[in-house]
């Protein structure tokens, strides 16, 4: 079974996983870096044997052995000095090959990089998809979306662009020093003083930059959060008149990010033209004592000119050592904002765990449970809840009404000193999951409705549903009606979490999401505040009918629809401060007698 991938395993480490897949052309574009720094090397020896021993008739004697063999092949120094097109001739073909290995250079490291971006877009995908719920709640979803783009091309773009090069990097770097000090030993020295003091300098630009580019990572992903979230919410900011507000904190965040990229602009600004005036400098060394060297008789001028390529060949590499290190500084942020998601651990669902009956009785043993970094939030809960019956649940805001159904959904763990939730005698912990959630339906209190049609909305739990399916559960929420007010019926397109509907529309769509669903639990969760009391009497009418042997958990504010439980559960503070069937708490001093009262007395004055 392979591993998943881990920043713990160092960000080398996780490269190097998600490049499964492209590694084969990264390789190959690798062997054309190579070749094309080959193809570099030999150019400045064919205008040097042309100067020197061609054109100037120079002994052939300096040269080397299998360069003398080839010379002779050709027709020796005075047949290529009638015919200097022959000399053309190989720089040409030396050019075709370095323009063929850029094309492959070029075409494998554009297949490898998208596939690079492809495997990690899909190992992140996967992997957000399996994180606890828990672990969605404490992200900003802008800001996941962020380390799963602009991360992600940071990334691609350093391997394509930096360690691709690196082969030729290379390649330049040790064959331009091994020509260099095999035509003067002394010159090659003069050239390499300066590359000490810019490799140092590098370096210590490189623990300047990673800090900056953290920030500047960081603060992109707040400000994507905040689009993201404003984006989604801009019904609310228009109805509330906050247009003016949030432009002006997008814009505050937005200067301050942009503020971080223009120090950042300093900072490598000062690099560059330090690298600039060095590597000038360098040059100027080189041209100047190469003049004096020819004038002196110790260079030729053919190796002279020569001397002056490979010089350019190695002035690039040190130069392109500023721009890996930058380049390796924000990739190296990116792969630990994109470590840090790989690091979290993935909700794992036991093959071998229980699969017993759901349509059992639920237990709540001594159930007690507080979210990270917060004072508890349920206090010792025990009830029990028949099969087949129907539970309401009432409470103040905060109260932990929600936090149950979650914890017996399993979307938070329960640890088991925080007591243990049982259906038919077997601890939920011990159950499969995917067989737990399979079969219970649950109705948030905020309806989430995907950016495709009604029917594709609809048949999410189970895409096998045949027409009759979807119109008896759209008949069991009241939903028929809306749908046969549509001109493309269930083929309407809903728009982005459902904006198309209203409120009541939703929770009803929601509803018969779920329905579809067939479980032997359903679960709502303050589902019905948005539809009025006429259409949530038919909702529970219809649920009673068709699925009798269900067992429902209603939470909700509205007496009308606790009235038909047989139990209802009224939680204080995470506590049970109540327990009863509705006639047995209207009789008794409490909450619900409270606002049972209260709403009695709505309705008389509605009616009067």
């Amino acid at each position: 079974m392979e591993t998943k991938p881990s920043s713990r395993s160092g960000r080398g480490g996780l490269i190097w996983h998600f490049l499964k897949g492209s590694r084969g052309f990264f390789v190959l574009c690798m062997i054309c870096a190579a070749a094309s720094a080959l193809a570099d090397m030999v150019t400045p020896q064919i205008i040097r044997l042309a100067v020197d021993q061609v054109i100037g008739g120079a002994s052939v004697d300096t040269l080397s052995p299998r360069v003398r063999e080839l010379l002779a092949a050709a027709g020796g120094s005075a047949y290529l000095r009638a015919n200097l097109w022959i000399l053309a001739l190989a720089i040409v073909a030396v050019a075709l090959v370095k323009a063929a290995s850029q094309y492959g250079f070029r075409v494998y490291n554009a297949k490898g990089g998208e596939t690079l971006v492809k495997t990690m877009r899909d190992t992140l995908y996967t992997h957000i998809e399996r994180l606890p719920f828990q672990w969605h709640m404490q992200h900003h979803t802008g800001d996941i979306i962020q380390r799963c783009t602009s991360d992600i091309d940071t990334t691609r773009n350093f391997v394509s662009e930096q360690l691709t090069n690196l082969i030729r990097i290379l390649i330049l770097l040790v064959m331009s020093i091994i020509f260099m000090v095999g035509m003067n030993p002394l010159l090659t020295l003069i050239a390499m003083i300066p590359v000490p003091v810019i490799i140092a300098y590098s370096i210590r630009f490189h623990h300047q930059i990673w800090e900056g580019f953290q920030q500047c990572d960081e603060n992109e992903g707040k400000l994507s959060a905040m689009v993201q979230e404003n984006l989604t919410g801009v019904r609310v900011v228009r109805a509330f008149g906050r247009e003016r507000y949030e432009r002006d904190r997008f814009d505050q965040q937005n200067e301050f990010y942009t503020g971080l990229w223009v120090k950042m602009g300093r900072i490598m600004s000062r690099y560059w033209s330090t690298a600039d005036i060095l590597s000038g400098l360098q040059v100027m060394l080189i041209v100047v004592f190469g003049v004096i060297f020819c004038l002196r008789d110790r260079m030729t001028s053919g190796e002279y000119i020569a001397f002056l390529s490979y010089n350019g060949m190695l002035v690039w590499p040190i130069r392109m050592l500023g721009r890996m290190i930058s380049e390796m500084s924000k990739a190296g942020v990116s792969m630990e904002r994109v470590g840090q998601i790989m690091d979290a651990e993935e909700e794992r669902d036991d093959p071998d765990g229980a699969a017993p009956p759901l349509n059992r009785d639920i237990c709540f043993d001594h159930v007690s449970f507080a979210y990270e970094g917060t004072a508890e939030m349920l206090h010792d809960i025990s009830l029990t809840i028949p099969a087949g019956s129907t539970l309401g649940i009432l409470g103040g805001t905060g109260s932990g009404k929600s936090t149950l159904m979650y914890l017996l959904d399993r979307l938070y763990p329960l640890a088991p000193e925080n007591g243990k939730i049982t259906i038919g005698g077997v601890d939920i912990q011990q159950m499969r999951l995917s067989h737990l959630r399979s079969g219970i339906g649950i109705v948030l209190q905020e309806p989430f409705l995907f950016s495709r049609t009604l029917k594709e909305n609809l048949m999410i739990t189970s895409p096998d549903l045949t027409e009759a399916d979807l119109a008896e559960a759209s008949r069991t929420a009241c939903l028929e009606e809306t749908i046969d007010g549509f001109s493309k019926g269930y083929e309407t397109f809903v728009g982005e979490r459902g904006v198309t509907l209203s409120g009541g529309q939703k929770q009803r769509a929601a509803i018969a999401r779920m329905l579809t669903q067939k479980a032997p639990i359903m679960i709502f969760d303050d589902s019905l505040s948005a539809v009025d009391t006429e259409t949530d009497a038919k909702i529970r009418a219809a649920l009673e009918k068709r699925f009798g042997q269900a067992t429902i958990i209603l939470i909700s504010h509205r007496m009308t629809t606790l009235s038909k439980a047989d139990q209802v559960l009224v939680l204080d503070h995470g506590k049970v401060a109540q327990l009863g069937t509705p006639e047995e708490l209207r009789n008794q001093p409490g909450l619900f007698r409270e606002i049972d009262q209260i709403q009695s007395m709505s309705r008389e004055e509605e009616t009067a």
